[in-house]
């Protein structure tokens, strides 16, 4: 007999059960530390006018995007579904529209202010966040239509589209294609970054400070690295692993979710010094 379920549930942290309260102070941690850091870049790069060129305002929406997407824990499931997914490839295109940045920086220093102007960066964004937002749209309205029996248990601690579509027990593969298009969609920013490194590369070879130059793109090599790391690791888990444990993946999951937002602020007052010193400015600390 199919019961059709008009709810879901989240899994939370298996076999953890007892211990539920005891991680969730790490956790409350970590989100309220990254949700300071984003805000701190945010007030910093918006406060400071030596700040206001356009080299920083990519940082700064990449706080915003880190920002906005450690909310959607307080939505409704086919809210939180869609904003997962939207500022995830919302934060795809913010690097890579940075790794553009770089090479333009590179490849032509003398034109970079003509060819990036203090309102081209926003306008890029924008129909970017255009895309991202028609691109996820449909996810939502297509789980909508499915019919669901039974099974109401998902498998993260968070929503996901192929999470609940695989819940479903009517016919899925219009979900199934349109979710595969869209993930071919985000994987297509991973192309043109790396196709923009090696013309990176390929620029800085040619010129005799290419150590200098090289250091300009670190920050933005770290991003990389915070962000698409973890979402490597869990599709390859995914893929590959025969004997997964439940654990091992949501903890992965999870690291998903909050590593980038928590570490990108960090990478940027580290590795970026006019930020660093702007910022330790504000908290009143010499800067060394």
């Amino acid at each position: 007999m199919k019961v059709e379920v008009s709810t879901f549930l989240l899994i939370g942290i298996p076999g953890l059960e007892h211990a539920h309260i005891w991680i969730s102070i790490p956790i409350c941690f970590m989100y309220l530390m990254a949700i300071l850091g984003n805000c701190t870049i945010l007030f910093v790069i918006r406060r400071e006018h030596s700040l206001q060129e356009p080299m920083y305002y990519f940082p700064s929406m990449l706080a915003l995007s880190d920002l906005v997407f450690l909310l959607p824990t307080h939505y409704a499931e086919n809210l939180l579904e869609f904003f997962i997914h939207e500022f995830t490839d919302m934060e795809s295109s913010v690097l890579l529209i940075m790794s553009f940045d770089r090479f333009i920086a590179i490849r032509n220093p003398l034109r970079y202010s003509s060819i990036l102007t203090s309102v081209r960066p926003l306008q890029i964004e924008l129909v970017f966040a255009i895309k991202s937002i028609l691109l996820v749209l449909p996810l939502p309205f297509t789980l909508k239509r499915l019919r669901y029996c039974n099974k109401h248990l998902l498998s993260h601690s968070y929503c996901l589209h192929q999470d609940v579509m695989k819940l479903a027990c009517s016919n899925n593969r219009v979900n199934f294609y349109y979710g595969l298009f869209v993930a071919l969609c985000m994987m297509s920013d991973s192309v043109f970054i790396a196709i923009s490194y090696v013309f990176i590369l390929k620029t800085v070879l040619g010129i005799a400070s290419h150590g200098d130059a090289i250091n300009t793109c670190v920050s933005h090599i770290c991003a990389l690295l915070i962000f698409y790391v973890p979402i490597i690791t869990l599709a390859t888990m995914h893929r590959f692993s025969k004997h997964k444990s439940p654990l091992a993946m949501i903890l992965r999951a999870d690291a998903f979710l909050l590593v980038p937002p928590l570490m990108n602020p960090i990478v940027y007052c580290v590795k970026t010094w006019q930020i660093r010193v702007k910022v330790l400015e504000k908290l009143a600390l010499k800067p060394k």
